[in-house]
Order: C-alpha cells, then structure tokens, then sequence
C-alpha cells in the first residue's frame, strides 16, 4: 500500500516534530518517575523481591494487555488514544502524589500506579507508532526509527542523574508532579495538529459507515495478517528468543562488574554510561545514514554485530575489564540498529488499519517469555556463573542473525512493499 504524495506528507516534518517533541518531553517525565521508583522501594525495603515485583507490574501490560489494546487503537480515533493515555497516566501519578503529600503510601498503591501507568503507556506506544507511519514518508521511516533509538539512549543517560539530583531537592511528591507536568507538555500539541487516520476497511463497515467487527475478530486478523509475512514469524521467534537471554544477561551486570571484574560501584557506572553512549551514537548513525536499502539486512548485519559483543563478555578473562567496556559500547552500538530498521520495515509492511493490533502482538509475543528468563536468571546462575547468560546470549544473536540473513522470507520483509511487488511481476512475466 503505497503513500499518497499529499501535502501534509509533503511537508510533514512541522507537524511531526512538534508531536514528537512532546512526547519526548513526557518520555522523560515517565523515566523520572521510573528512577524515582526504583530509589523509594529500595531505600525504604532494602527488598530484591519488592523490587523485582516492581519490574512485574511494569512489564505485565506488555503482556496482556498489548494485543487488546492494538486492537482498541486501530478502531477508535488516534489522537483521542494518545490524548486520554498521557491525561490518565497524568491523573494516577497525581493521585499517588497526593498519597505521598498527605498520608503514609502503602506498596500495594505504588504498584497499582505502577502496573496502571504502563497499562496506558501500551495504548499511548500503539497509537504514537501507528501514527507514525501515516505522517512520515516511508523513504524517512528507518531515520525517524534512528531518532527515536537516540533519544532512547540519551535518556538512558540523562535520566539517572537528572533523577538522583531531584530526589535531592525534591520530595517523591515533587517528582511525580514534574511527570504531571511533562504529561501536559505533550498533550498541548496534539489540540493544534491533524493526525492522520486510517480508512477502515469497506468490510469492517456497516452500511452506516460504523465499525461493524467485535474485538475478538480484530484480535483474530492480527493474528492472520502476521500469518500472511511469513518471514515475519522468524522474526518474532527471534525477538522472543533474545529477549529471554539477554534480558536476565543485562540485568546480571552488576554481577559481571563486581564479582567477576572484582570492580566497584563507580565502574558498573563506567559500564552502563559507555553502554548508553553506544546506543546513542548507533542510533545518530541510523538517523544520518538510514541503513542499507534492505532494512532488514542492517538490522540482522547489526544484531550480528551485537552477538559478538555480547559473546566477549562471556569469554573476556577477568582482567580484561577495559576490553569488556569496549564490548558493551558495540553492543549499545549495535543496538538502534538492529530495533531501528525493523520497525521501520514494519510500519512500511503493514497496513494502517492493522498496525495497532500486529504490532501489539509482537510487542506482546516478544515479551512473553522475558518474566520466565528472570525467573531463572538468578538461581542458574549462582549453580553455574553469570558468564552462561552472555556465551547463550552472543551465540543465540549470531545464529539468529545468519539463519535470518540467509531466508528470503525475511530478508523480504526488508524491502518496500513497491519493490517486492515489482520482483514479483518481473518473475510472473
């Protein structure tokens, strides 16, 4: 389905820049907020597993909530999704505020917030990347996709100070309503510009024109579309696979840095700021560069990249810290863009009017099993150390990425739908 040259798509950037600014803005309010969390149940349990119950009620939306909420996001209005998600999302957090100005917060409120801001966030994520692609130029989507890798990574390094330094002046109240605010910042864009929506299907109509299908059937379509790109099931095996690996992986580095490097606080810092740093420079080089004109051959080249990255970390001898800060910053590297071009060859493969619900199910397939590799990351590794994590991890990205590399039904998917339909012709003549 190709875009029509109109003259909002055009000249797109104005409209989409200022959304986007705003969202950007509120992106950092919710990682204050996550940072402010994560130092409040600490200091105040001194709790692993009230901090991994945390991470719980965080990661549970992506689960089961994302293909209901894809699927809510492709029938109703865009804009009114993104509005009613930052306005809800800003009520709970003033609500948890109020708790911490007024009376003593119990932990069961701060994981009802907890669970309830990224249960919004699933639709607020559907409804900005859906949108996306109907404002931006297919030919400029792997460079947005950069953008948004960047600013990913510079929060990652912006939030964790901007965050300690707050909670020095600030009460929890206080931070909260600093994301109350940035919530506001993003919703005021949104009264001035047109978003763009997709033409419903003429069979998911009535004679009236109102959407005649109930939410299980658009479940069901999703699941049907995914089915027609094949290439498109490897890939989500893929997702799932690294993610259960190198989520657990990542979250034992503390572990690397200390027990195995026998290094110090201010060195895991080292690690996760080089890390970020990384990831910022990867996702500059997408947004300058674009990527090779198959999207997915940048993006399985890179995750290549990131295997043998992650792999050195797992064999690095123990007096090799410096060698494995030099790992991290090509994994971080690598990372924008491997994601980057991948969305980005989504939003150019899908439909419009399906792209909330096939992509909340990748989002949600993808995530499925991540709550199972923390599950087991700790005791396996204290039987057999953490470097197991990253040797599986680094071998998993390699093969994944070769076996990808060299299947046409994904590296397909790399191409604009255009060119894959004019090979097609070109073959059928």
């Amino acid at each position: 389905m190709q875009q029509p040259a109109t003259f909002e798509m055009v000249n797109w950037k104005k409209r989409f820049f200022t959304i986007w600014s705003g969202q950007a803005i509120s992106m950092l309010g919710s990682r204050l907020v996550g940072f402010a969390f994560v130092w409040y149940l600490t200091s105040s349990t001194g709790s692993a597993t009230v901090l991994a119950i945390g991470s719980l009620m965080s990661l549970l939306p992506d689960v089961i909530i994302s293909p209901i909420s894809g699927a809510l996001v492709d029938r109703w209005n865009r804009k009114t999704v993104l509005i009613v998600s930052d306005v809800l999302t800003a009520l709970v957090t003033l609500a948890l505020a109020g708790l911490f100005a007024f009376t003593e917060v119990r932990l069961w409120q701060i994981y009802s917030v907890m669970f309830l801001r990224s249960a919004f966030g699933t639709f607020q994520w559907t409804a900005m990347l859906t949108s996306t692609s109907l404002m931006v130029p297919k030919t400029q989507l792997a460079r947005v996709s950069g953008m948004n890798q960047t600013l990913a990574g510079l929060l990652g390094i912006l939030a964790p100070p901007l965050g300690a330094f707050l909670l020095g002046i600030l009460p929890m109240d206080g931070i909260l309503l600093v994301d109350v605010a940035t919530a506001v910042l993003a919703i005021l864009p949104l009264f001035f510009y047109h978003l763009p929506q997709p033409e419903l299907e003429p069979s998911a109509k009535d004679e009236q024109g109102n959407y005649k299908k109930n939410l299980w059937q658009d479940m069901i379509e999703g699941f049907q579309f995914i089915h027609t790109l094949p290439g498109l099931f490897f890939i989500i095996i893929t997702a799932m696979l690294i993610n259960f690996i190198l989520s657990p992986a990542f979250s034992l580095l503390p572990l690397l840095v200390t027990e195995y490097f026998k290094k110090g606080v201010l060195d895991l810092g080292l690690a996760q700021s080089v890390f970020s740093i990384g990831f910022v420079i990867g996702g500059l080089a997408l947004s300058i560069w674009g990527g090779f004109k198959n999207r997915l051959v940048t993006s399985m080249t890179s995750l290549l990249l990131m295997g043998l990255g992650v792999f050195s970390l797992g064999i690095i001898p123990s007096n090799g810290f410096y060698v494995a800060i030099a790992a991290l910053a090509l994994v971080g590297f690598a990372n924008p863009l491997t994601n980057g071009p991948l969305m980005a060859a989504m939003q150019a493969r899908v439909e419009p009017q399906k792209q909330g619900r096939v992509f909340s199910i990748i989002n949600a397939g993808a995530s499925l099993v991540t709550p199972i590799g923390l599950a087991i990351a700790g005791p396996l590794s204290d039987a057999v150390g953490v470097h197991i994590w990253f040797l599986a991890g680094g071998v998993v990205c390699i093969l994944a990425a070769v076996s990808n590399l060299l299947n046409k039904q994904v590296t397909n998917l790399g191409k604009l739908p255009e060119e894959t339909q004019a090979q097609t012709n070109a073959v059928n003549s």
